[in-house]
């Protein structure tokens, strides 16, 4: 019985983690990075730390989440001109990245 009983709570503690996994998307739009974030069960993260870093790993700024799930922050070409990397955490292993590339900056800036 307790072995039936440590194996449910593993599944269980698995299956909830799993319901809350972090999903982060970026994209660049009329000369803004536009940060976007969902849990997978479709809920709007309402606080986090959203860190954009360059292509070397550096940190170039820190913002925080708005209550909608998004960032939106200008884009500066000279900064990300090798890509970026936008890193989302919202608490308690809550966390996830998207790469925007160079082309992904190209495209979306109109260069």
């Amino acid at each position: 019985m307790r072995r039936l009983f440590a194996t449910l709570a593993v599944v269980a503690f698995a299956t909830a983690a799993h319901a809350h996994q972090l999903n982060v998307f970026a994209s660049v739009q009329d000369g803004d990075v536009v940060v976007e974030t969902k849990f997978s069960s479709g809920k709007i993260p309402v606080s986090g730390e959203v860190r954009v870093l360059d292509d070397a790993g550096q940190v170039l700024s820190t913002l925080s989440l708005e209550p909608d799930g998004t960032a939106c922050f200008p884009l500066d070409p000279n900064l990300a001109s090798e890509g970026l990397t936008i890193e989302v955490s919202t608490g308690e292993g809550h966390d996830d990245y998207w790469i925007l590339t160079p082309s992904d900056i190209a495209s979306g800036s109109g260069s």
